[in-house]
């Protein structure tokens, strides 16, 4: 695909975005400065969903817009921002959405990227040895525009160029997570699941109401939304799941899963089972053995459960299954464990 831009009569994002938003505010992201932000903050950049429009909305400087953007640029150049990932990783693509942004979004962007071990000291940006990952590309209005990456290097910190001014909705930067696992103790106790470390939530059966990729991330919920909630289901006996691969093989010591903000949709059980595999493609086709990590326990109503004394010794895992009887939702799921080579 190279610099190739995905096209508009693809109805499904590009594979990438599948990945980790290293960028991501709930992750950790921040916008650390923009050439210009008059309009609207620099930090709407990297907000949870897709930017709103809303008719009547009007500030003491203008159109009220849902995105970071910039005034008429009346003098030579442009503008730009830069974002400090959530956690240093290996860039695959992008998503420079323009949503609503339609007789004031930016014709062209670019993407640079760099590996700082400490940004504090930085005064000016320009200085900073920056290397072009995505060159000047074509946006369209009020639409998610998708690019991929040209290098597999490891960075903490991106700069978006737009040309010359104006608005972007939303920049999902989609990738993976790097972690220096040899700077973990063998006896350190961890998050194997946490997004933070390089989990991910790979495959479930549904989530209907609310994404699989919310139970790994940092913090409590915010609200009912962030969690992983299935619809109601009427099948007798049935068993809703999803499956969450670790940041490294690790033994679990200790889960707490989380049913924050779900009372009246809560699961009434709950199990947890593991595998070992090379592979996510074997587990996903069910070519693995599966163990019982935690056999099926009572859940209450937004309440943390905290199970140690009741978790099964099976061994080494790499991937997880968490299973909720029949139906609901969970918050978050956190598996605490050791590494293991």
């Amino acid at each position: 695909m190279g610099f190739e831009k995905v096209k508009e009569i693809i109805k499904e994002a590009p594979a990438f975005t599948q990945l980790t938003d290293l960028a991501a505010e709930r992750l950790g992201g921040k916008v650390l400065f923009a050439t210009d932000d008059f309009f609207a903050e620099k930090e709407n950049l990297i907000k949870p969903t897709r930017g709103i429009f809303i008719t009547d909305k009007y500030t003491d400087r203008g159109k009220w817009m849902d995105g970071w953007e910039s005034r008429r640029k009346r003098t030579a150049g442009h503008d730009w921002a830069v974002i400090q990932l959530a956690t240093p990783g290996k860039i695959t693509g992008f998503d420079i959405d323009t949503n609503f942004f339609l007789g004031n979004h930016p014709p062209h962007a670019s993407i640079e990227a760099v590996y700082l071990l400490d940004a504090d000291p930085v005064k000016d940006w320009d200085v900073v040895d920056w290397k072009e990952i995505l060159p000047q590309s074509h946006l369209d209005a009020g639409s998610q525009n998708f690019y991929e990456s040209n290098s597999n290097d490891i960075f903490t910190h991106i700069r978006l160029h737009i040309y010359p001014d104006g608005g972007v909705a939303r920049l999902r930067v989609y990738g993976e997570v790097f972690k220096n696992w040899n700077a973990v103790a063998d006896d350190e106790e961890i998050d194997l699941a946490a997004a933070i470390n390089g989990g991910k939530a790979v495959a479930c059966n549904d989530m209907f109401f609310s994404a699989m990729g919310n139970l790994i991330m940092p913090g409590r919920g915010v609200n009912m939304g962030d969690g992983w909630e299935t619809k109601r289901n009427r099948t007798p006996g049935n068993r809703d799941w999803v499956i969450l691969k670790l940041a490294t093989p690790g033994t679990i010591e200790r889960i707490l899963v989380d049913t924050c903000h779900f009372k009246g949709n809560y699961p009434d059980r709950c199990s947890v089972e593991t595998c070992f595999a090379n592979k996510d493609e074997d587990v996903l086709n069910n070519t693995v053995e599966w163990k019982m990590l935690l056999n099926q326990q009572r859940l209450s109503a937004d309440n943390e459960h905290l199970f140690v004394k009741e978790i099964n010794d099976v061994g080494v895992a790499t991937h997880v299954r968490l299973n909720i009887f029949p139906d609901g939702g969970i918050s978050r799921l956190r598996l605490f464990g050791k590494k293991k080579a």
